[in-house]
């Protein structure tokens, strides 16, 4: 069989063709698909991009003999997929609707998985009324808890205290540093240094299950079977075992959509209560449960901030800072409410103009 004539080159927006940015690469994937398409009943003409992501990976899809199927485009120099095909694996045995892996070229970083759509919950979401929103946030619950009650240590990477602390390095090195301009010294690095490490101990006191780690309604996606009441689940691939808090915090103090607190109280306690009916590890007092769920939130909040500088400033893909404002408001809102943090927003506030310096010291980069 000869390689498949692939569609010819366009801007890489979803449904556009395909481009490559090496000629080895694109002969490595012809020479792929070449292997699988008869298998899998794949249409080579009708290949284009479907999406990408904030890593190196992006997506592709294809018409098959029945449906579509995704591509995964992985440059295996970039992206390591054994932790994709493992959490799916799990996922799918936790009853969660995630896509299976038909084909994978380990070598060459491709990978054939189902489709499960092209609609995403945020896609569907009422911005204007946020309590028409409830029955579609109870699904997402159903899959968070389904996810949860799955757990089992030792499988999945440890959220620990060296990855909770690489994670919030990213807020002063790319965040302050790389976007703003900022390198704080002396007593203000003293009081972010503090505040970060009781960020990392409230965390850390939590009991672990499975954590996602960027549960949102970005990356859950309407089935294309009305009948069917579970979401499907995508970007799992960076899952983790750490504190049950994270994944609730991910899915109300969304990273592109933003709610008022009625309503993320009103979801946040919807799952608590159905948490602790399953016997989850959730504290049996809300209050303390909402406390941990609010630092948890905020490690993740400056962690993206960080993250969301990077992307623009390293990676090319200045589209993720637009989103800034609505973290620094998230984590404002946090460090406003618990005394014990008052001094970091001060620090915050300082750095970035929102009140007039008073006594710290601020290097520029």
């Amino acid at each position: 069989m000869s390689a498949p004539q692939l569609p010819p080159l366009a801007s890489p927006s979803a449904g556009a063709a395909v481009t490559w940015d090496h000629p080895q690469r694109e002969t490595a994937f012809r020479r792929w698909l070449d292997s699988v398409a008869g298998a899998h009943g794949l249409q080579a003409a009708s290949l284009r991009i479907a999406s990408a992501d904030a890593s190196f990976r992006r997506y592709l899809r294809i018409d098959a003999a029945q449906g579509s199927r995704i591509i995964m485009d992985a440059p295996p120099d970039k992206e390591n997929c054994r932790p994709f095909v493992q959490v799916a694996g799990l996922m799918a045995n936790a009853g969660l609707q995630v896509p299976r892996v038909l084909a994978w070229d380990e070598a060459g970083g491709f990978m054939l998985l189902d489709d499960l759509g092209t609609q995403t919950m945020i896609e569907v979401v009422d911005r204007e009324n946020p309590a028409a929103n409830q029955g579609l946030y109870m699904r997402a619950v159903d899959a968070l808890i389904s996810w949860q009650l799955a757990s089992r240590p030792g499988v999945l990477p440890s959220y620990d205290q060296a990855l909770l602390e690489r994670e919030l390095a990213l807020f002063p090195d790319w965040y302050l540093g790389q976007h703003r301009g900022i390198t704080l010294e002396g007593k203000a690095r003293a009081t972010l240094d503090s505040a970060f490490e009781l960020i990392v101990q409230r965390n850390l006191a939590v009991p672990s299950v499975y954590v996602h780690r960027d549960f949102m309604p970005r990356n859950l996606m309407m089935p294309t079977d009305v009948s069917e009441p579970r979401l499907g689940v995508l970007d799992f691939q960076d899952a983790v075992y750490g504190p049950i808090t994270y994944d609730i915090a991910s899915l109300m103090r969304d990273a592109f959509l933003s709610w008022d607190e009625e309503f993320v109280l009103d979801i946040t306690v919807r799952y608590w209560q159905k948490a602790l009916k399953a016997g989850l590890p959730v504290n049996s007092d809300f209050g303390e449960f909402w406390r941990g769920v609010e630092w948890m939130g905020l490690q993740r909040h400056l962690k993206v901030a960080g993250i969301f500088a990077r992307l623009s400033l390293r990676d090319g893909k200045p589209k993720y800072l637009a989103d800034t404002p609505r973290f620094m408001a998230y984590i404002r809102a946090t460090l406003n409410r618990y005394r014990e943090l008052g001094p970091l927003l001060k620090v915050l506030d300082e750095a970035e103009g929102v009140a007039v310096a008073s006594g710290y010291a601020f290097g520029r980069v």
